[in-house]
Order: C-alpha cells, then sequence, then structure tokens
C-alpha cells in the first residue's frame, strides 16, 4: 500500500469515531453509524459539553452538568445547507465514506448533551424541515431526535416532536434501566420512574419513536435479574398508553467513556445480548441489537 493510499484510509470515518470536529463546523459534523447503517448527519447544539445527565459510558470529554447555549439559527442553516450539497452532489462520500456505507441514512440531533435542552429547539426543527424542503430531501433520510427524554414536558420541546413527525421524524428515547436506582448508577439523574414514563407516553402520542437502551458490563457484571425484570415490567405497562414503540434499539458500548468509570465497563457477548433481546421479542416488540 502506497503512502497516499494509507493517507485515504486514515481519512476515512468509522462507527468507532464520532469526532465532532470532522467537517470542521461548529453546529454539523458526519458519522458512520453503526445503528443507522450508513451516513447519519450529526448535530451538536450541545457545542458547550453540557447535559443535564452523565451517563457513564459517555464519550464527551469535559462533560459538564447543563443545557445547551444559545443557537445561532443561521450559522447552523449555513451549515446544514453546505454539508447537504457536500453529500449529495459534492464527492464527500467518495473520500471519507467506506464503500458499504455511501449513502445518506438520516439527520441527527445528538451531539455533546441532551439537545432538548436548548431554548431554541422548536425552531431548529423547523430550520430542518425547511433545509430538506428546499433541498427536496427524501423521506426515506429520516430526521431523528437522539434524547433522554427529560424535557418532553416542555411545551416548546412538544411543538418541536409534532414538527418533526412530518419530516420522516423519529424519537430515539434513552432508557437504559427502570428503576430509579438504575438511572442513579448508569445515568446519574435522580429522575422520577413515573416522569420518565409520562415523558415517554407523550412522545409515542407525538412523534414515531424507539427506545433505545445500552446494555454492557459494569464492574465485570452484566446486567442483574433484577435490572432485567424491572425492564420487562415497564415495557409491559406500555400498551396501556394506547400507543406502541417503532421497537427496541438494543446496544453495547462501541466507544470508549470518557467519564470517570471508563475502566468499570465493558462489553456484553452477542449471545448475552441475544437472549436479553429475544425476552423484549417476546412481549411483541421489535428489537435490533447492535453489539
Amino acid at each position: 500500500m502506497t503512502g497516499t493510499e494509507t493517507a485515504r484510509s486514515s481519512d476515512l470515518l468509522s462507527p468507532t469515531e464520532h469526532s465532532r470536529d470532522s467537517a470542521q463546523m461548529h453546529y454539523v459534523y458526519p458519522v458512520v453509524s453503526r445503528r443507522a447503517g450508513g451516513v447519519s448527519i450529526g448535530i451538536n447544539l450541545n457545542v458547550n459539553n453540557a447535559c443535564n445527565w452523565r451517563c457513564l459510558y459517555c464519550q464527551v470529554p469535559d462533560l459538564t452538568r447543563g443545557s445547551a447555549p444559545s443557537v445561532d439559527l443561521p450559522l447552523l442553516e449555513r451549515e446544514l445547507r453546505d454539508f447537504l450539497r457536500q453529500i449529495l452532489v459534492g464527492d464527500f462520500m467518495q473520500r471519507r465514506v467506506p464503500p458499504e456505507a455511501r449513502h445518506l441514512n438520516d439527520i441527527a440531533l445528538s451531539g455533546n448533551g441532551e439537545p432538548t435542552s436548548a431554548a431554541e429547539f422548536a425552531e431548529v426543527i423547523d430550520l430542518i424541515a425547511r433545509v430538506r424542503q428546499d433541498m427536496q430531501i427524501s423521506n426515506s433520510v429520516k430526521t431523528v431526535l437522539i434524547t433522554n427524554g427529560s424535557l418532553i414536558h416542555r411545551p416548546a420541546v412538544q411543538r418541536g416532536l409534532k414538527r418533526l413527525a412530518k419530516i420522516s421524524g423519529e424519537v430515539w428515547f434513552k432508557l437504559d434501566r427502570a428503576s430509579e436506582e438504575g438511572m442513579r448508577r448508569v445515568n446519574d439523574t435522580e429522575i422520577r420512574l413515573s416522569s420518565v414514563r409520562q415523558n415517554l407516553e407523550t412522545a409515542l402520542a407525538l412523534c414515531p419513536l424507539w427506545i433505545q437502551t445500552c446494555w454492557f458490563v459494569l464492574d465485570g457484571k452484566a446486567p442483574s435479574a433484577r435490572d432485567e425484570d424491572d425492564y420487562l415490567d415497564f415495557l409491559r405497562e406500555l400498551p396501556a398508553s394506547g400507543t406502541r414503540p417503532l421497537g427496541v434499539l438494543l446496544y453495547g458500548v462501541a466507544r470508549a467513556s470518557s467519564q470517570p468509570e471508563a475502566g468499570r465497563l465493558g462489553n456484553l457477548t452477542l449471545t448475552q445480548l441475544n437472549a436479553f433481546a429475544a425476552r423484549i421479542a417476546a412481549l411483541g416488540l421489535t428489537v435490533k441489537v447492535t453489539p
């Protein structure tokens, strides 16, 4: 292999590297998503690395407690339009993306903290809708909100979710554990389980939704039988609300945590993940497993 070929290979995006600086933009960054199965255009509203939760597996360095800063909407719109042009008519796919992943899967609000904490969240969704329409983005390209769901009760967030549903939108709602003790341990949050349920049911009523669950080894131990049973009990009660999620995205730790607990984390085997997935599927839910 020549030096030039080596350099080109090193420039390729990979599922284990989600650098927010890879496009040298303030808000917009591309990733090859292992769960989405293609290129995801990420939008990072939390450029201050602030979040209201602190999940043990979070890869964000220098994570702080807090909310997203004020969003420069004109800058975000320019960056999104520019990057979509690079994807759709430029050579970005050929230069930076492995051949098997060279298709645009989604535009995703994720980034370095909880995106719904941005005061301009609803305006951001309107902005994405406008850009999608102007650039004739196919309905096959999803608009995804990756969220811990803790701020769904806010009216502005709910307005954003209603709009999101109209632009091929999906909510990926974090549920790593379904007990208050489990959420304190894994997500470092004091949220009440009743609030999680209420927020989930509200989001389900507004927009198609996947539950996303990170299931991993902590201190050499897999999640306990109690953890599994709590989770399944929580899911069993969902039909009572009259709505159903699209399914569960069950995944392991793919990228190194930047939190102090990083050395305490490990991955389950695919056999272990599939065994838990089978218990979830027995409830009538679709489950997608990503080790």
